[in-house]
């Protein structure tokens, strides 16, 4: 569901507060793509240079590939190279073997994969798949702990990315966030150098990541203090960083669309946090996620209707007049008609 509404983003708070919308009820409007029987965990969505898809990351390690209808959900590529012989079921003590694929995008012009994998670190993979290469694994002699979301510069290839945490694990993902970690990091890796470069430090677990169509600024999720953060990469003000927005739930990846705004999924997991953590913020809607431009004016939100469809979105991918969407939980793909 789509609302049009050009809200400046000190508007936002209290347009979520105030918001009513008549509409069909969102439960029945979100088409639900099932994946291979057992299998969850969509968390991020990606097409192909050729346009094909959806590829999807999923809890067992494994990244598939829609080949429509008839065939339904493929195997396109793995992270680890340690699964042979193990048991990899999505559950939390398995992942780190099995890899945990977060963070995916194609780099429109080579047509490889990129992957941010919470234990394996910044993968690639090529166009036909299989085992994913690593690309790195640390940043200045620190390693990484929980590789999570990225974007890449086409001009040149350069892949920005977070490392959600130094301390936790995405196995232990709500230990970062109860105890205040700031140990998250904001990374460059270039592919000319092959070096890392750390470009924000000292974070509340950094999550989704995007860059501007323009290629001068990154938005950016911080997860542990609810806020868009938007740095600047290129230009007079490169290296300087502002508050785009601060919201009342926990937003997870951001993702550009084609005409340039960022959706923010909101993955609220509606009573494990709020209700046990902290009060519930008492919005009037139920927003999952939110579309804004490069300066916080509000365009759309989707309103979950407190539905068990849209229950813990981790990402919304505009594409082909649908909204795509990702969950760290479900057991489907969701697809509403945008």
């Amino acid at each position: 569901m789509k609302i049009s509404l050009g809200l400046s983003s000190s508007s936002f708070l209290l347009f979520l507060s105030m918001v009513t919308v008549s509409w069909t009820p969102l439960e029945a409007a979100v088409e639900q793509w099932q994946l291979p029987g057992g299998v969850f965990g969509p968390e991020s969505i990606a097409f192909d240079c050729h346009g094909e898809g959806p590829y999807a990351g999923v809890g067992d390690g494994r990244i598939l590939k829609w080949k429509g209808a008839d065939l339904g959900w493929t195997h396109f590529a793995v992270t680890s190279p340690n699964r042979e012989g193990k048991e990899c079921d999505g559950l939390p003590e398995t992942e780190v073997v099995c890899g945990r694929p977060l963070g995916i995008k194609f780099h429109p012009s080579s047509c490889e994969l990129y992957i941010a994998d919470a234990y394996f670190g910044l993968l690639v993979v090529g166009p036909h798949g299989g085992l994913a290469h690593q690309l790195a694994s640390s940043a200045q002699g620190v390693p990484f702990r929980f590789t999570n979301a990225l974007d890449i510069d086409p001009s040149n290839g350069v892949v920005y990315f977070t490392d959600s945490s130094t301390l936790f694990q995405r196995r232990v993902w709500l230990l970062s966030i109860m105890n205040g970690d700031k140990t998250g990091r904001l990374l460059k890796y270039d592919p000319g150098t092959r070096n890392v470069t750390v470009l924000m430090s000292g974070l509340a677990f950094p999550n989704g990541v995007a860059l501007s169509k323009d290629g001068s600024f990154l938005v950016m999720a911080e997860t542990g203090t609810m806020q868009i953060l938007k740095l600047w990469v290129k230009g007079p003000k490169s290296g300087t960083a502002e508050k785009l927005a601060q919201l009342d739930r926990f937003p997870d990846n951001v993702k550009r669309t084609d005409g340039g705004d960022f959706w923010i999924a909101m993955n609220s997991l509606r009573g494990k946090l709020e209700a046990e953590t902290w009060p519930e913020p008492g919005l009037g809607a139920d927003p999952v996620a939110v579309k804004m431009d490069g300066g916080g004016a509000v365009k759309a939100v989707v309103d979950g209707e407190e539905g068990a469809a849209l229950d813990s979105v981790s990402e919304v991918e505009e594409r082909t007049g649908r909204l795509w969407i990702g969950s760290a939980v479900k057991p489907y793909v969701g697809v509403i008609i945008n």
